[in-house]
């Protein structure tokens, strides 16, 4: 039975906000299922339930009590929305099946070709995660977030472990670009402090990715708490920092036998950066040209 009195979402954007909405209140295990329908669409889309189910690490019924929670009558009408939606942006191949394939073949190449093939497999990993990031943050999501930056007086960078090269990028590039910006380190045991600096005025920008840095968990916390725009970049919009976000950039690695790259989150950052300095750089052409205008008359 579905729930009683839940309406179930009638696109994929209201499903994604309805999954997120609720995450809090489902059980562990439909937590499971809807991480696995947030972060991988496609293969709800086109795939049966056996195979969602081994993707996932699930059971074929568990995926069904999900769907029913949220107001549909079983697992079907859920992957017919998702299906619709998929359609509807003329994708051909869903990310996720890409990278299925692509799996699929890695592990003849090196014994068939040598050690040296393992660049290919790093390469093309990096192309369809490239790809993804391309369709999932699009023109008005790099653009918006360009506007967050803009805005902030400041911007705090938080991205520990793995993340810490993409703020360190950031923390490095933002600045080039004329905006000030502080990187939130816990060197010398001073998190607390760093994070105190923060003000409504700012802008945090948090990166990480499952199984999610505490410290940068603490971060985005402290953030709200002091009513600092949130900008996060992560791979889940379920995952602790995108629930609490302003925006979220959605970004999925590729991962070659055991190991994810950042190829693609650093592309994201980099192009936040040229994004910045272009609007800044015309928003002062636009300044010196209103001041030209009013001397002339």
């Amino acid at each position: 039975m579905t729930d009683a009195g839940v309406p179930p979402p009638e696109t994929a954007a209201e499903l994604r906000d309805a999954i997120l909405a609720r995450h809090d209140t489902l059980s562990k295990r439909l937590q499971h299922v809807a991480r696995y329908v947030l972060d991988h669409p496609d293969d709800m889309a086109l795939q049966t339930l056996t195979v969602i189910a081994d993707r996932s690490g699930t059971q074929p019924s568990a995926i069904v009590r999900f769907a029913k929670a949220l107001g549909f009558t079983g697992a079907g009408p859920m992957q017919r929305l998702l299906r619709e939606s998929l359609l509807a942006n003329n994708t051909s191949l869903g990310y996720g099946e890409r990278v299925h394939q692509f799996t699929a073949t890695i592990d003849q190449s090196v014994s068939a070709r040598g050690v040296g093939a393992l660049i290919d497999e790093f390469t093309e990993g990096d192309i369809l995660a490239l790809q993804n990031t391309r369709t999932t943050i699009g023109h008005d999501g790099l653009a918006d977030a360009v506007a967050l930056i803009r805005s902030a007086s400041i911007v705090h960078l938080a991205g520990m472990r793995r993340a810490f090269p993409v703020a360190a990028y950031l923390a490095y590039a933002i600045p080039q670009a004329g905006k000030p910006t502080m990187l939130i380190d816990g060197v010398g045991g001073l998190a607390f402090q760093q994070f105190r600096a923060m003000s409504s005025k700012d802008l945090l920008i948090a990166i990480s990715y499952h199984s999610y840095a505490p410290e940068t968990v603490s971060a985005v916390e402290a953030a709200i708490a002091a009513g600092t725009s949130v900008l996060a970049i992560s791979d889940s919009f379920a995952s602790p920092i995108a629930k609490l976000a302003t925006q979220t950039l959605l970004v999925r690695e590729s991962e070659v036998r055991g190991f994810r790259s950042l190829s693609a989150s650093l592309c994201v950052a980099q192009a936040l950066v040229v994004g910045l300095a272009y609007e800044q750089e015309r928003g002062a052409r636009q300044h010196d040209l209103g001041a030209v205008s009013a001397d002339a008359s």
